[in-house]
């Protein structure tokens, strides 16, 4: 392995399949707020929120979307106007989005406190993945950028035995954005090679209008949450694009 060359990597649905889990927790959390929800999530609907997954940015918009399946709604008619549904939603509960964020992390901190072993189960790491990182992490320093909050990556990381230091780790917390966060790594890693690995389309293309980027290696994981669609558009661009196999063999 190269030792020039720096990974950061996106977490939900690059390291950890959180699919399953996100859902669950989104539909507690709904719960919470929605009185007229069973305490149990369907099994139907946890398969059916993993289609929805590619639009969801950051994990609270979980609740959004469990609700609206609730609601009988498609995932069809979710992917239509998902933004003003959900702003619909939220005016409807009188809440705001960081009301939001703070009952989907007490919820996750509930899960977690309650039976720890079963939320980490519910969040595996992708197959191969927890080796590849031992690999970086014996290669040389790498990165997390996610929207996630960081406890529960460290949370993540614990349960499968990979070390990884707390300044490397800029999650929700750390209030930046991706392309904010990825300056930063240039200034700390200069003439090293970074890659950034991230499933999201949009923030990919974000990182691409950044002149202050252009050394950035973006690479699409194509084995995430993103669509057909989002594939052909990607490849479109200059973007790497790599399914699982090829990300574990870098």
């Amino acid at each position: 392995m190269n030792n020039s060359i720096i990974y950061a990597l996106d977490f939900d649905g690059v390291i950890c399949d959180s699919a399953v889990e996100t859902a669950i927790t989104g539909w507690r959390a709904a719960g919470r707020i929605w009185g007229d929800m069973p305490k149990v999530a369907p099994q139907a609907m946890i398969d059916q929120f993993r289609l929805i997954r590619p639009i969801i940015e950051t994990g609270y918009e979980a609740i959004f979307a469990m609700r609206l399946l609730y609601l009988g709604k498609t995932t069809d008619a979710i992917y239509s106007g998902y933004a003003r549904k959900a702003q619909t939603l939220l005016e409807q509960a009188q809440l705001t989005t960081d009301d939001l964020k703070k009952v989907f992390a007490e919820t996750r901190d509930i899960w977690i406190a309650t039976d720890l072993a079963d939320w980490i189960n519910m969040n595996p790491l992708f197959p191969g993945v927890a080796t590849k990182l031992r690999e970086l992490g014996e290669q040389g320093p790498w990165y997390i950028l996610t929207t996630k909050q960081e406890r529960f990556i460290k949370q993540i990381l614990k349960g499968n035995a990979i070390e990884l230091a707390e300044e490397r780790i800029f999650g929700l917390d750390c209030k930046l954005t991706k392309p904010e966060v990825l300056k930063t790594l240039l200034k700390i890693h200069p003439g090293q090679t970074i890659y950034f690995v991230e499933d999201r389309l949009s923030t990919l293309l974000n990182v691409l209008k950044n002149d202050e980027l252009d050394s950035i290696k973006l690479t699409f994981a194509l084995w995430g949450y993103n669509t057909a669609e989002d594939k052909t558009i990607a490849a479109q661009h200059a973007f790497i694009g790599h399914q699982l196999e090829d990300f574990l063999v870098l």
